[in-house]
């Protein structure tokens, strides 16, 4: 009874059945290990965040990108901000408001320039227009920020045009500044002296696992299924074929009764 399971039509669907599983298993194994790569990443980001501050020169370089153990580090610099080089970078949106970050090159007492994301601004959501945003404090600063790499995007998102960008990059803004500049940039925590009003700082990032650990049981639990479903349609096949007539037998076995004897 079991022997249409080799038919093509059973043979090619458990096949199919493997595909389907053998890529399941796979994309769940990959959600985990994102997930404990990304337990990884936070122990290394919250011993960044409650560590002293390391003077910038020593944790930044021009000459390459910040090491990934070092994102979200504080650092310090000493400089005077060059307003003229400001840059806005468009649609930062907070809490589902409209805004802008307002970057600001720190020409630092050490040579090459800072890059510094002075916070968040909220504006009313036209980005044909360039918003009012708040002056960085002139003279001599003290600046405190998180170590963050520079972000990853095509050329329209990272290169300034009219004063904007997308996304921070100082790979791409440098060749528009007159100075040398650091690889990668910060997110400011603290100025001295402050400025009033002031832009938002950003908030520290959160360490939450995310949901890769549940999307890779579902993956799991999809192999698990098709495998299932297989199974369930075969058996179904089974019951359907044991009950059926066989043409060897009588007709009153076929039918399911005793002959009647007169």
């Amino acid at each position: 009874m079991l022997r249409f399971l080799l038919s093509r039509r059973w043979v090619g669907l458990l096949l199919a059945v493997i595909v389907v599983g053998v890529a399941c298993v796979e994309l769940g194994r990959w959600q985990l290990r994102r997930y404990y790569e990304r337990q990884d990443d936070n122990v290394i980001v919250a011993q960044n965040l409650s560590a002293e501050p390391a003077a910038a020169a020593d944790v930044l370089s021009t000459e390459g990108p910040p090491a990934r153990d070092d994102e979200w580090r504080p650092v310090s610099a000493v400089g005077r901000y060059d307003a003229t080089e400001q840059l806005i970078v468009s649609y930062r949106t907070r809490n589902g408001a409209p805004g802008v970050d307002v970057v600001v090159p720190l020409v630092t007492q050490a040579g090459p320039a800072l890059l510094v994301d002075r916070g968040w601004v909220q504006t009313e959501g036209n980005a044909n227009q360039t918003p009012a945003v708040p002056a960085p404090p002139t003279g001599k600063v003290s600046v405190t920020g998180w170590v963050r790499r520079d972000a990853e995007g095509d050329g329209n998102e990272v290169t300034p045009n009219d004063g904007t960008v997308r996304a921070i990059s100082a790979a791409a803004i440098r060749p528009y500044l007159p100075y040398p500049v650091y690889d990668g940039f910060v997110e400011l925590i603290s100025e001295t002296p402050e400025a009033t009003p002031a832009p938002e700082p950003a908030d520290p990032p959160e360490l939450g696992s995310g949901p890769h650990f549940f999307y890779g049981l579902q993956w799991f639990f999809f192999a698990a299924l098709a495998l299932a479903f297989w199974c369930y349609f075969a058996w179904s096949e089974y019951n359907l074929r044991s009950r059926a007539p066989r043409s060897g037998d009588p007709p009153s076995e076929r039918a399911g009764k005793s002959p009647v004897h007169r």
